[in-house]
């Protein structure tokens, strides 16, 4: 275990034995979870703070309006490679789910799941094995036999159409496909939503009155064709492709976002990590969308607890409104 983890594990620790209402770990027999051997799975969890993040109500159930997103957890870092390997490095199992379970204690109940990292189902499973309870709200995959099976093993609450593959349906005009497999996972009895990195896919998409119950769209539009990029650019033509930030972009998305009749779920709000104001991003975003909309939140708390940060973060902010 290198310095640096071993640190910020004591560091968690310390934190955690002084917080009311934390219990200890069960000595009870270790659960098998798809054949490994776990370690002692936890008694149920008891809120590590006073302070809950707010629900709102989604189809028939109450989910938080801060939601774990997915990917730091697979080493998704949309920032350089360098990073992305950080992540990787960091997440193992245990991490996983030890963040999972700091999120249920601060009454984050809700996760954005990701279905093409090979190690999401036996984290998700030993975490449920463990004690831990999240709703999940899927991304979905191209094809929709990959999604039908995700449904069926998971049984999420929600599952979206990839935005990255909702935008290059939209810049293609092969939005019917997407459709298609909408009305494919409503067959299934899932809640059923499109997500996008473009507000113009959200707005065509009610225009149109599809049978979808939400949206996911990220603030930032990064997934411009390259003509768009270099007239944003006034030519120019950035280095990383699709990992262009641009400040006036969220506007844009949260004005789409409050039209929308149906509850949406904002995410990259802190441009994957390029936005160093974190208070004024929470207090743009919760601000800019609807009461029954919801914010998709990435963690690496590799130097802070940016779970309790955040979530104490959107406490303050949303009890501002109320």
């Amino acid at each position: 275990m290198s310095d640096t983890r071993r640190t910020f594990i004591n560091s968690v620790g310390a934190v955690a034995a002084g917080l009311s209402g934390a219990v200890a770990l069960s000595a009870q027999a270790s659960p098998q979870v798809g054949g490994a051997q776990q370690p002692n799975a936890p008694n149920p969890l008891q809120p590590a703070s006073e302070i809950q993040v707010p629900k709102m109500k989604f189809g028939n159930v109450e989910v938080s309006r801060l939601v774990c997103g997915c990917n730091p957890l697979y080493g998704f870092a949309h920032f350089n490679q360098a990073l992305a390997a950080c992540m990787r490095e960091y997440y193992t199992q245990e991490k996983v789910c030890e963040i999972l379970h700091q999120c249920n204690r601060f009454g984050i109940n809700t996760l954005n799941y990701y279905p093409g990292a090979a190690r999401g189902v036996a984290d998700y499973e030993r975490f449920t094995a463990e004690g831990g309870k999240m709703h999940i709200i899927s991304q979905g995959t191209l094809t929709t036999a990959e999604s039908v099976a995700i449904v069926k093993r998971l049984k999420p609450l929600a599952i979206y159409y990839h935005g990255e593959l909702a935008d290059r349906a939209f810049q293609n005009g092969t939005m019917d496909a997407v459709k298609e497999w909408c009305k494919a996972m409503r067959g299934m009895g899932v809640m059923v939503g499109v997500g996008t990195h473009q507000p113009e896919v959200i707005a065509e998409v009610e225009s149109q009155n599809w049978d979808v119950d939400f949206y996911a769209g990220c603030v930032y539009k990064r997934t411009r064709t390259d003509e768009e990029w270099r007239k944003v650019l006034g030519g120019e033509q950035m280095e990383m492709q699709r990992e262009c930030y641009i400040q006036s972009d969220p506007p844009r998305m949260y004005k789409v976002m409050r039209a929308a009749k149906k509850p949406c779920f904002a995410f990259k709000i802190m441009g994957a990590g390029r936005v160093t104001n974190a208070e004024q991003a929470f207090r743009l975003a919760y601000e800019s969308i609807k009461p029954n909309d919801g914010v998709f939140i990435g963690f690496f708390p590799r130097a802070k607890d940016e779970v309790r940060e955040n979530c104490e973060r959107t406490h303050r902010i949303l009890a501002s409104h109320s």
